[in-house]
């Protein structure tokens, strides 16, 4: 009577279930001769048990403790089974009490939330209670966490977890996410023999180990009606049941799921150390860092090689992350191709970044990134970071103003790091400033940058030190603002060069009207910083150029920062491009084919016409849209088989239509020029 009551006794004050000084004191006062089972006895386990144990399986029972379950599953057949536990006093006896018996039986001292055992080494590991034990809750799920990893170590590929629990929610909450990814669950009820004295009920979990990454719903054998009944135990398993399967629909029916570090540790992608040529995965790198990031990992596709890096770190700041280029798919695997790694982990910088220096953010990103490098061993290899910089050494912030139509507008001036050889040649003794006119509403899409020249001279040095170079960014002075303009005899734009490289298709009939004297007739849509314009203006005299573009703000920028000038051959129309071309052209007959064929950043389409009157010579195209959809210029409207049909019509006979097409899509730039072309061909 005194044992037992020296067993209640501690039971009571236990207290703390991990502690193995506490299970030491148990199994001395207990001894292993008088099992101690803390769940289902052996008459009601055997069955279930049974049905889920393959053929000659190693079996790992871990936290065995005094119980009777291996000795029963050696009787049954099963010989190749080993026991661990944490007491060397519970071990020692139950070695003794076996060793004659059962001399297959293997008995070990080991921690089971740090196991000295190999790798995917057991077919089986059955817990009896293991896991309940570690998940006290004030201690919270670390020891709980740590064993479930050792658990899906040490399991083979097709093997099972048999864990005997009473399923209250916080265990459950850990054994359902922890065997989320890659593994097929079932519940299933242990019946157990009636008493008058209400007992909770056991239940078994089934977890298998699958290569799949392919989520599936838990299943339960048991019936929800009657174990309703049962009270709050059997309430509480039902609704988390359902709650874990409501999470696993929503994954299983999201097109492009953002994970967490944790879900791809535990297997939500397949096996994070081998690479798989082609895969693209979106997550949120966290957990013990100062910042929250969104990023994307991508495997290079099949024959991409060879490489420079196994694993390589892309960061793109907040200011370009909108851009085709980094926040569509096809952009991505560009970017993956130029960076030479076997894995890219792009990471898309937002506001929460905007206070942090780079290399703040990447000791941040270091030890998240470092999780997602494939191999086991890398030999310590570096991992690489990149950037999707501006290339600006300095910024000066001129002008800023804001409309209705267009958004915020910025006029800046920039010194790039790499400077421009060809005019660098001309101006070699200062670093060249550039205006640049930005349109906040694209994100900061640069829409027109100019080259800015010495009033008086455009040849003339600047008195510039070293050291005010050495500034980085910083505001110029009033008097060096006053001493440059915008030259207008260079285009500083490379699309502009693709235009005007446009008119050679034209030449003879832009010479003919020159020397007759006679006006070519020009629509330029899209105003901007009016550079295009002014730049025909100052050498093609003979042009009559009418320039539409939407918001008067952009207008008087350009006049006040771009030295724009209206006169009787340049004027300015505030309207809708498209309206305005329908408008203000009085349409011809039918038009003969001509077989042009694209041209540098402008797709050029030549439009023979018969004769008749005409409305306009030159439509050019220069209106910019959102990059985030993949086409920067121009907006989709302009590219409509409506309005390219509208402006076939209203060309002369020598007209010339240019668009300034810009995007890194092969698929909408195909589809572009195969619409036009289309369109010429048309009678």
């Amino acid at each position: 009577m005194e044992k037992e009551e020296q067993l209640a006794e501690l039971l009571e004050t236990l207290g703390d279930f991990t502690s193995k000084e506490n299970w030491d004191k148990f199994f001395t006062i207990r001894g292993t001769e008088d099992a101690f089972e803390w769940y289902a006895e052996w008459s009601e386990l055997r069955d279930p048990l049974l049905s889920h144990l393959p053929p000659k399986p190693q079996i790992l029972v871990p936290g065995c403790g005094s119980s009777r379950l291996s000795d029963h599953l050696y009787d049954a057949g099963f010989k190749s089974i080993t026991n661990i536990d944490f007491s060397k006093v519970v071990i020692s006896d139950c070695l003794r009490r076996n060793v004659r018996q059962r001399p297959d039986m293997r008995w070990r001292v080991m921690d089971m939330t740090a196991m000295q055992l190999e790798d995917e080494a057991f077919d089986v590991v059955v817990d009896k209670g293991g896991l309940d034990a570690l998940m006290e809750p004030e201690l919270g799920p670390k020891l709980g966490n740590l064993y479930l990893s050792e658990v899906r170590r040490v399991l083979k590929s097709g093997g099972k977890f048999i864990c005997l629990t009473l399923a209250e929610s916080h265990v459950l909450a850990l054994l359902f996410s922890k065997f989320r990814f890659g593994w097929q669950m079932s519940v299933h009820a242990i019946p157990h023999k009636p008493s008058s004295k209400p007992s909770l009920q056991a239940f078994m979990v089934v977890a298998i180990k699958e290569m799949t990454t392919v989520l599936q719903e838990i299943t339960a054998s048991f019936n929800n009606s009657s174990l309703a009944c049962k009270g709050s135990q059997g309430r509480g398993l039902l609704e988390a049941v359902e709650n874990e399967n409501q999470i696993r629909r929503e994954y299983s029916s999201a097109s492009d799921i953002l994970y967490s570090l944790e879900d791809l540790k535990l297997g939500a992608r397949g096996d994070l150390t081998k690479l798989c040529p082609g895969y693209r995965f979106q997550l949120t790198l966290c957990g013990g860092s100062r910042f929250s990031y969104r990023a994307v990992v991508l495997d290079a596709k099949e024959n991409s090689g060879p490489f420079v890096y196994h694993c390589g770190v892309f960061i793109v700041p907040k200011t370009r992350a909108h851009e085709w280029l980094f926040s569509s798919e096809e952009g991505q695997w560009m970017v993956v191709e130029s960076s030479k790694a076997a894995r890219l982990v792009m990471v898309l910088l937002d506001a929460s970044h905007v206070s942090a220096s780079m290399d703040d953010i990447q000791k941040d990103l270091s030890p998240l990134v470092k999780q997602l490098a494939p191999g086991k061993d890398d030999n310590g290899a570096q991992i690489p970071f990149m950037m999707a910089s501006d290339g600006i050494k300095q910024r000066d912030i001129v002008h800023q103003v804001s409309s209705s139509i267009t958004g915020p507008i910025i006029v800046e001036d920039v010194i790039y790091e790499a400077d421009n050889g060809d005019i660098s040649r001309i101006l070699p003794s200062r670093d060249l400033t550039f205006r640049r006119l930005v349109f906040q509403r694209s994100e900061g899409l640069v829409q027109s940058e100019a080259l800015l020249s010495e009033e008086g001279s455009k040849y003339k040095k600047t008195k510039s030190s070293s050291k005010s170079k050495r500034r980085g960014i910083q505001r110029r002075s009033d008097e060096t603002s006053h001493q440059l303009k915008v030259y207008h005899g260079y285009l500083a734009s490379s699309y502009h060069t693709g235009i005007i490289s446009g008119f050679m298709l034209i030449s003879s009939y832009l010479e003919s009207m020159a020397s007759t004297q006679k006006s070519v007739k020009t629509v330029v849509i899209g105003l901007g910083a009016g550079l295009l314009p002014m730049f025909l203006h100052k050498c093609m005299p003979f042009m009559h150029i009418e320039v539409v573009g939407v918001g008067s703000h952009s207008h008087q920028t350009c006049k006040e920062y771009f030295g724009f000038i209206e006169d009787d051959h340049l004027q300015v129309h505030i309207a809708d491009g498209i309206q305005y071309i329908r408008k203000a052209v009085n349409f011809a007959a039918a038009d003969d084919h001509c077989n042009t064929e694209p041209l540098l950043m402008a797709a050029v389409c030549v439009s023979c016409r018969r004769r008749g009157i005409s409305k306009v010579d030159i439509v050019i195209i220069v209106d910019s849209a959102d990059s985030s959809s993949g086409m920067t210029c121009p907006a989709a409207d302009f590219v409509d088989e409506s309005f390219l049909r509208t402006v076939k019509d209203a060309l002369s006979e020598e007209g010339l239509f240019i668009i300034n097409l810009v995007s890194r899509s092969r698929d909408i730039k195909d589809g572009v020029i195969s619409r036009m072309k289309m369109i010429r061909h048309l009678k």
